[in-house]
């Protein structure tokens, strides 16, 4: 299985024979290498909503697949009909994950062509189809870029704790914060990866921890609340992690756990940094309270068992918050496509997304 990401096989790929997208099942992994396909955009929809496809740059490349694959069901549709319903379309697959703005972003792309009254409806699915394989070529260079910047930051003989899953599985191929370690690792760094396991689902120890054995990197399990621990001791010298949102200030949108371990980080001197595409950047909210946080059912918190038992007693309750916010004072630095951006964060990330336009 060494070999298994970097080949032809991608976490997201179109099958042409078909017209249907094939992705891996994340929810099956680390015991079982499967996948789902979907043929419809109900069908992605589902996907992302029960985390068969998850991470921010994957959720922006299914959610313009979705796109592609409504507007394919409904060849021969009228022209303002057709549009109707891919709006439509558009407001199902963004309510599947709220919270990642990448899902919005790759979807709100789409509904360019979409609303391009010059775009005949004969040739409005192939357009969309088209740009949804641009996005996914896109992701693979942007990560490539991501991954150049990240490793960058990483010295040789470091002891590195990394915060849910980043890499490969999270995009269409190399990852962000796990792919600037893989990249680093690759080059002749030697890294130690504590691994965390990323509760209540284990995106840590079931995916990050699979991916790292892909790679080779050497690593180690941790629970969330030994975080603390290690960093105290002084066993860590970087902490690192994606984003699924950005705010203009640079508060970082973040699987939940996120900012506690930076807050643990940020107390003992141990710099932290959010690896991220542009595309994760949401310069509409001016911090990360203003972004909605999405909260999954407690079954996912109340359906952990200890030696076949459940753990929590039957009338138990829960609340399970997908994400929350970092606050940008606790951050080192951001690294994106453009370059590793530092303090102060909201000039800084303007004046990069500018650049970035001017680059494009």
């Amino acid at each position: 299985m060494r070999a298994f990401f970097g080949g032809d096989l991608r976490t997201i790929e179109w099958i042409p024979e078909q017209n249907q997208v094939r992705m891996i099942d994340q929810r099956m992994l680390p015991h079982r290498l499967d996948y789902v396909y979907c043929q419809t955009a109900e069908e992605m929809a589902e996907a992302v909503r029960t985390m068969a496809i998850r991470g921010a740059p994957a959720l922006g490349v299914a959610g313009a697949y979705g796109m592609a694959l409504a507007a394919l069901q409904r060849k021969g549709v009228v022209l303002l009909e057709l549009r109707d319903q891919l709006r439509q379309t558009a407001q199902l697959l963004i309510s599947a994950r709220p919270t990642a703005v990448n899902l919005e972003w790759g979807i709100k792309r789409m509904l360019r062509i979409v609303n391009d009254l010059q775009i005949p409806v004969a040739s409005l699915a192939s357009r969309l189809l088209n740009e949804a394989h641009c996005m996914a070529e896109e992701d693979v260079q942007t990560n490539l870029k991501l991954a150049e910047f990240g490793a960058s930051l990483i010295e040789n003989g470091d002891t590195i704790i990394h915060h849910c899953n980043t890499g490969s599985l999270a995009v269409v191929e190399w990852g962000t914060a796990l792919g600037a370690i893989r990249y680093a690792h690759e080059h002749g760094k030697r890294i130690h990866l504590l691994v965390d396991e990323t509760r209540p689902r284990l995106q840590g120890a079931r995916l990050t921890a699979w991916e790292c054995e892909q790679y080779g990197i050497p690593y180690e399990i941790i629970t969330d609340n030994a975080a603390g621990y290690f960093l105290r001791s002084g066993q860590v010298q970087k902490v690192f992690f994606g984003a699924d949102r950005v705010a203009a200030n640079g508060d970082v949108v973040n699987k939940v756990g996120t900012y506690m371990l930076s807050l643990a980080a940020h107390a003992n001197g141990v710099p932290v940094y959010s690896v991220f595409p542009i595309s994760t950047l949401d310069l509409n909210v001016a911090n990360g309270d203003m972004v909605p946080i999405e909260e999954r059912c407690a079954e996912e918190v109340l359906g952990l068992e200890f030696k076949g038992e459940p753990v929590a007693p039957s009338n138990a309750k829960a609340r399970n918050p997908a994400f929350d916010v970092t606050p940008h004072e606790l951050l080192t630095a951001l690294v994106t496509e453009v370059g590793v951006i530092r303090p102060p964060f909201e000039r800084n990330l303007a004046s990069c997304v500018y650049n970035s336009k001017l680059d494009g």
